[in-house]
């Protein structure tokens, strides 16, 4: 196992190598930041100053060369926009985006396991299909579109719940609940299609024969069989929902890094869209490790090759 671990996080190097490498290309080809930071009337001299002054006026490989020389003793530049850290900037805003992530993770699960287990072990009857149908709309209906229905149901109708900001947990139940939609209609069918297929094995029908227990064959051995391949789409969902919170966090003014990447955007802010792309590629990583790990415990049959 050390090995193993030893293996992924070469392998997570050279995929950080790899994106910011292709981020850093992207954003060059993409447009020049002098032309936001300067006014359109800005004098040449003052042009080609600020220019020098950025490192923009050196060749392409020259900056991305000290770009990663500079990434290796942990600066990732100033920002264009803020003149502050870039990477100081995006971990300021990294405890809201997790706290969004975290939660609508645990909501989803939380919703979605005992949902599924009910849905495959009544199928066919009106319970099942009613976990189906809900599934299809949750799946279907966009983050962002559920979002804006929130705002107008609970906060602007009812006036129930904030429609902005991040303080108390009542600013964090729409923005998660939005979010946390898609994932339990997801998690919803993926639990249920596992446990249909398990139910249907040689050891099931032996431990039912010998008089195990509806709900212990259920819950010790279909559930945990269904687990393992559950348990990659979860950490996929949680690391990718880093990436997909950014128009969440923007229709909520959450103040995480999703928000903060989007106005980079806006203002071709170099530094910090690095920055996000390779803190958001680290959390990813680490999620994925953590699944491969956590696949040995569910499973000891599970063992990696050197």
């Amino acid at each position: 196992m050390s090995l193993y671990i030893l293996r992924r996080l070469y392998q997570a190097g050279l995929v950080f190598l790899v994106v910011s490498g292709i981020v850093f290309a992207i954003l060059h080809i993409s447009g020049d930041p002098i032309a936001l930071l300067m006014p359109p009337d800005a004098p040449p001299p003052d042009v080609e100053e600020m220019r020098r002054n950025l490192g923009l006026d050196k060749p392409l490989i020259v900056q991305y060369g000290l770009f990663l020389r500079n990434a290796a003793q942990g600066n990732l530049g100033v920002s264009y926009h803020h003149g502050q850290p870039a990477l100081k900037l995006v971990l300021e805003r990294l405890p809201a985006s997790l706290e969004l992530v975290v939660t609508t993770i645990v909501i989803s699960l939380i919703l979605a396991v005992p949902i599924g287990v009910l849905a495959a072990s009544k199928r066919g009857t009106s319970i099942d299909r009613a976990s189906l149908l809900g599934s299809l709309i949750g799946i279907s209906a966009p983050p962002f579109w559920i979002g804006i229905a929130f705002i107008l149901i609970f906060s602007v109708e009812l006036q129930w719940l904030p429609s902005s900001g991040r303080g108390t947990w009542a600013h964090l139940v729409l923005p998660a609940g939005s979010l946390a939609l898609y994932r339990l209609a997801l998690f919803i069918r993926l639990i249920r299609a596992g446990m249909l297929d398990i139910m249907t094995m040689d050891f099931i029908r032996t431990a039912r024969s010998k008089g195990v227990s509806e709900q212990k064959v259920i819950y010790k051995h279909a559930l945990k069989n269904t687990l393992i391949p559950f348990v990659t789409i979860a950490g996929m969902q949680m690391g990718s929902l880093l990436a997909g919170a950014i128009v969440t966090e923007k229709v909520f003014a959450w103040p995480g890094m999703g928000r903060l990447f989007l106005e980079a955007i806006g203002v071709m802010d170099f530094p910090v869209i690095i920055a996000w792309a390779l803190v958001t590629s680290t959390i990813f990583l680490t999620v994925n490790l953590a699944v491969d790990i956590i696949y040995v415990w569910l499973d000891p049959r599970i063992r990696h090759e050197k």
